[in-house]
This record gives structure tokens, sequence and C-alpha cells, in this order.
């Protein structure tokens, strides 16, 4: 471990202390200034940290940088990529690149601010760091946000598997429209996908043996940003499939204009896609607890690259879809293309990689609600296989029930994004920071930072859900259902 291997050819004792922790005492400056700098411990508590220090090496994590950086890119690449460009759409492409670097940059803000917690007290559970920081209504409070949020992004990439592959099969079979068979219901088709796909896959013990599905699960989202690309050199504007459905609302004039900045009633959604695009944070201690050689450095990189990443993928979707069908573009970016062709040979690879991509998505985000459920209803209990195969199964259940009666992929968007997500990006990492580092003062400027980091998220989650519910009480009516 990398406590023993920093401490080889110096001065040092042992101190055995419970639970197999090792307490170091070294006489040697140097070596201690290198442990505290590499756990964060403020000089006058090295001692009683070292405890701490050593419980984070407990668990030998197997999971390689490499492994780690798909396993988070996966966590935050979800079914939100298919509503960029419709958000794009509706707040231009200059206020649209501002909202998306703004929530990149805070997103890597608020990881800092979770790993910097997590290094102080040793602790690598999101729950427990909410016991730490406000006793146990805190870590109720962490495992129902995590549990809401990540119920809801299961629910996205279900719904997207619910209507892409009953349209995925019937072009297969060459089927201009649905005769009614079981196989094109896709309320039976997500029952079975989640049975013999998902389920076997989430019944795996350790989250870091999915990172070579998330690995294939991002091919599958770079052949279908590259298929966007393409897709943009080939299909004209106007097109005369959109004829009928913008009638009412778009002049041929600007049908084929690109905005640099819009505000419309549909643009009270945009923060919260965005948001909810580039929430990983339920699975960054996951991955930080299982990485080999882990420090804290180590993981900020991995999230470095995952985000950025990410950032890069997301700008391009966006960019090259919106670019595609303009003012035309509907919420769900594929519906948008099968108007144009719902037999393309393309477009239906391209659903496929999807389908593909999402559906194995989903064990991933299962892992932190699964963990948040045991830390909070059995939290002295060891590994049992009833257990975590019984919260697995209940979770599905839940999800499947979500996407069977949610009628629109904008509401899961929507309310969860403007929820949970200020929670786990701003709210919880913020109020976490300023009560478990207690060596800084409350008046110094990271305590100050992490406080209106915090503001923030309030101020967002108030402002998202007023905008929401007002686009529901008069948008809904002009517009007769919204996309």
């Amino acid at each position: 471990m990398e406590l023993q291997k920093l401490t080889n050819g110096h001065h040092q004792d042992f101190q055995h202390l419970e639970e197999g922790c090792v307490s170091f005492i070294s006489s040697d400056f140097e070596l201690k200034t290198e442990l505290r700098m590499r756990f964060l411990a403020p000089p006058h508590l090295f001692p009683s940290y070292c405890l701490c220090a050593c419980c984070f090496f407990q668990f030998e994590g197997k999971t390689s940088f490499g492994m780690s950086v798909f396993n988070l890119s996966n966590a935050i690449m979800g079914s939100g990529i298919l509503g960029l460009s419709y958000a794009m759409a509706n707040t231009g492409i200059i206020l649209f690149l501002v909202l998306l670097t703004s929530i990149a940059v805070l997103s890597l803000y608020s990881v800092h601010l979770l790993l910097r917690s997590a290094g102080v007290v040793g602790i690598r559970a999101y729950e427990q760091l909410g016991k730490r920081a406000f006793g146990h209504p805190g870590k109720i409070l962490a495992a129902v946000v995590i549990t809401m949020h990540n119920i809801g992004a299961m629910s996205s990439y279900l719904f997207i598997v619910k209507y892409e592959l009953p349209l995925v099969i019937q072009a297969f079979l060459g089927l201009q429209h649905s005769s009614g068979e079981w196989f094109l219901n896709g309320n039976y088709l997500i029952i079975i996908v989640s049975v013999f796909i998902i389920l076997p896959l989430a019944l795996m013990r350790r989250l870091g043996y999915l990172g070579y599905t998330s690995g294939f699960s991002l091919t599958c989202m770079v052949f279908f940003l590259i298929s966007v690309i393409y897709k943009k050199f080939n299909i004209p504007c106007p097109f005369d499939g959109f004829t009928n459905h913008t009638a009412e609302n778009i002049s041929i004039d600007g049908e084929c204009e690109a905005k640099y900045f819009t505000i419309n009633q549909q643009t009270a959604y945009t923060v919260p896609i965005l948001a909810f695009a580039f929430v990983c944070h339920p699975e960054v201690l996951p991955i930080y607890t299982e990485l080999r050689n882990p420090t804290k450095r180590r993981m900020q990189a991995i999230a470095n690259v995952s985000i950025l990443g990410m950032f890069v993928m997301y700008l391009l979707t966006a960019i090259f879809g919106y670019l595609t069908f303009y003012l035309n573009t509907e919420a769900e970016l594929l519906h948008t293309y099968s108007k144009v062709d719902p037999l393309d040979r393309l477009i239906l690879c391209v659903r496929l990689a999807v389908l593909v991509a999402v559906t194995l998505t989903v064990p991933v985000v299962l892992f932190p609600i699964r963990r948040a459920l045991l830390q909070l209803l059995f939290p002295d209990k060891p590994f049992h296989w009833l257990r975590h195969i019984s919260i697995a199964l209940c979770l599905l259940f839940i999800a499947n029930l979500l996407v069977i009666f949610v009628p629109n992929i904008r509401d899961i968007f929507g309310i969860i994004g403007a929820t949970s997500a200020p929670s786990l990006i701003f709210i919880l990492p913020g109020l976490f920071y300023i009560r478990i580092v207690s060596t800084e003062p409350m008046k110094s400027r990271p305590k100050i930072q992490a406080a209106c980091f915090t503001a923030l998220g309030f101020i967002f989650m108030s402002m998202s859900l007023t905008f929401i519910t007002l686009d529901w009480v008069y948008g809904e009516n002009r517009s007769g259902g919204g996309h």
C-alpha cells in the first residue's frame, strides 16, 4: 500500500489500532510532511489523522486510471446528450456555449470540494460525508438525493430504450408502421432489456468490473457524434417533412437561420438539462475507492479528463445537431432524424449504438444508489448477496414503472435536473466543505467561495423550479403539449 511504500527506509513505529488500521509515527520531518500533504492533514492534527489516512487503504483498489476515466465518463454521458441540440435551439449558440462552459467549470470545482472533504476525514462514501457534516439527518439527506437523482437517470436511459428499440426492430423488419405485435411494444421491451442485460451487469460486486462495458458504451457515443456531424452535410434545410410540424410557429424565412441568443418559454428547461448532463458526483467517491494508487490529485485528474472529454462531445453534438434542423430540433434528437427517413441505414446503426450506450450506463448509475441504501439501511452489516441482489431488483422495478407511466422525457430531465442536480453539484459539496474542513476559518477565501457556491445552488434550484412550473401552467396550454 502507498502508506507503506512512503515509509520505506525511514525511522518508524507502527501502532496497531482497531479494525486493522495502523497509526504511523515518524520522527522524519520530510516523510511526515509528505504524508501530511498526500492526505491533506493539517500539521497539528496529523497524529490523530493517521487513523483516517490508514482507513483509506483498508480496501486496495485495483481499477486503473483509464478504466476509472471510462466509468466516470460513462456516468456523465447518458441520454442527456440527446437533448442538447434542443437546448441550443432554445438558447442560441453563444448563450449555450456560455452555459455549458459554466456548468462544466462548476462541476470540476464541486468535485474538488468533494475530494477535499473526503481527504480531510478519510471517508470515501457520500452518505458518510453527510453524516460527518450534519449527523444522521445529513446521511439520510445525501442518500435520498443520490437515490432520487440516479433513479431519474436510470429512467431517462430506459426511456430511450422504450421509444427507440421498437423503431429499430420495425426498421430491421422493413415495416413502415407498427402492426401491434408484442415485440414492437416499448413497455415489454424495456422489461426484457432490464432483466436479461442490465440486471446481470448490476449484480457485479464491484464498479471497477464495468470499465470494459463503459469503454464500449463511450465508443458507441463517439459513433453517434460522428454520424451527427456527417448528417449535417447530407440533410437539406428546409426539409419538407417538417412543414406541417412548424407551420403554426415558424416562418419559412427564419426556419434555417442559426440564432446566437434566444429566449423563449422553453429556455427554462435548458439549464436543468445542462446540469443533469454533467452530474457524476454520486459515482466520484465509489470510483475513488476502487482506484489503484488512490490520491486526491490522481482522482481530480480523472475528473478533469472525463469532464473535458464530455464537454467537447456535448458541444460538437449540440452544434451539429442544431445546425442540421435549426428551430425544428425536437427534445429527443433521434426522433428528429426519424422524420427525415425512418429506414435510413446509418440512423438505424446510430439508434443501435445509442441503445447499447444508454443500456450499459444503467448499471453504472445503479451502483451508487445501492451503496447509499446499504449505508442507510444496513450500515454495520457485511456484504451479503441477498441484499445486493434484492436492492438491484427493486431499483430496476421502480425505474421501469417510471418509464412506463411518465409520458415525456422532458419532464424527467427538467424536474430531476432542477432538484437533485443542484444538490449534488452545488449545495452538498459546498456544505460538506464548510462543515468538515474545520481547520480553515469561516472568513477564509476557500470557505467564502464554498458558501457562495452553495448559495448559487439554492438560487439555481429555485429559479429552475419556478420557470418550469410557469411553463407547465401557461406554456403547455399555448403550445399544445410541448415536445
